[in-house]
């Protein structure tokens, strides 16, 4: 057996197990629910058995799977108790897990002011970094999801959607009556939203600020921010996106409104921060997490100002 890429592939079956979902446990390793099913797969084509059925409930163990389960569990969880000692010998390090699109467009930009308190740190974010990638939890994971405020948890952003654009096609809906504007353009959606309760969609959108557009489910659609925001670019079409992490964007002028900021869909979800309870007590992490907050207040006041509209 080739150790690494199966010891990956038990992992991706302990967590879908623990979290009860394959896509949490995605999110939790910092990979796509295809890239996890992936290494489920791989799995199941070695052993010439398949590990998981899907009912109603969600994820159905096979009796083969349920036979080595509490092994599995246990070998894991003596991992994770490796890492934990293996964590007290840890000097300056901090590693964190966040989603691609957060990781790029809002807390690296801002990695470099935090860095300068303390000069000496090291950080891995989502294995990458002056830090070397270790095995067990990380210090902090970042996820989209419901706004649950706990003592392990930090909800800093919720996200508020709009019509974005480029300049050039900017100017060529400025031109057209408003109430009929996006008709003839193609509209882009984005897929990082679609669990979120406050439906995040064109359709929804449409709707609420009584807009005329033929067919406003058809168009191309996007698992990232950062992929509809590079078509954005490109002048492919017009995106609904919520714009939390743009600020830098923004602010450079290459995202534009055409509809204005007024009529956005706030969402219900939010980022939020979990920190484990055995880097709580950590003083890096302590710092690390009040930087943090202060970070998406600044955020999310600045969303508030552009938008004219509070969080309700």
């Amino acid at each position: 057996m080739e150790s690494p890429t199966h010891l990956k592939s038990l992992q991706a079956v302990e967590m879908a197990l623990r979290m009860g979902s394959m896509t949490k446990a995605a999110q939790v390793l910092s990979i796509t629910p295809a890239a996890l099913g992936q290494r489920v797969k791989v799995l199941e084509d070695y052993l010439g058995i398949s590990l998981f059925g899907r009912g109603r409930s969600g994820l159905i163990v096979s009796a083969e799977l349920a036979a080595a389960l509490p092994h599995l569990k246990l070998a894991f969880a003596e991992l994770e108790e490796a890492a934990r000692e293996l964590d007290l010998q840890r000097g300056q390090e901090l590693h964190i897990a966040a989603p691609s699109d957060f990781a790029e467009l809002w807390l690296k930009p801002r990695l470099g002011e935090f860095r300068k308190l303390l000069p000496n740190m090291r950080i891995c974010l989502n294995g990458v970094g002056d830090a070397p990638m270790r095995l067990g939890k990380g210090d902090c994971t970042i996820a989209y999801g419901p706004p649950l405020a706990s003592q392990s948890t930090e909800v800093l952003i919720n996200d508020y959607a709009v019509p974005i654009c480029s300049r050039a096609n900017l100017e060529r809906t400025a031109a057209l009556p408003a109430a009929t504007r996006l008709e003839g353009f193609p509209l882009l959606h984005v897929d990082f939203y679609k669990d979120d309760p406050a439906r995040i969609s064109w359709a929804e959108w449409i709707a609420h600020n009584h807009v005329q557009r033929t067919a406003p489910e058809r168009g191309i659609r996007f698992r990232r921010i950062i992929d509809t925001l590079n078509a954005v670019a490109a002048d492919a079409g017009l995106a609904l996106c919520g714009i939390a992490l743009l600020e830098t964007e923004i602010a450079a002028g290459r995202i534009k409104f055409p509809c204005g900021l007024d009529g956005g869909i706030w969402s219900s979800w939010g980022f939020v921060a979990s920190f484990p309870e055995r880097s709580q007590a950590r003083p890096l992490v302590r710092r690390f997490r009040e930087w943090l907050v202060s970070e998406s207040i600044a955020t999310s006041t600045w969303l508030e100002s552009v938008t004219s509209k509070p969080r309700l």
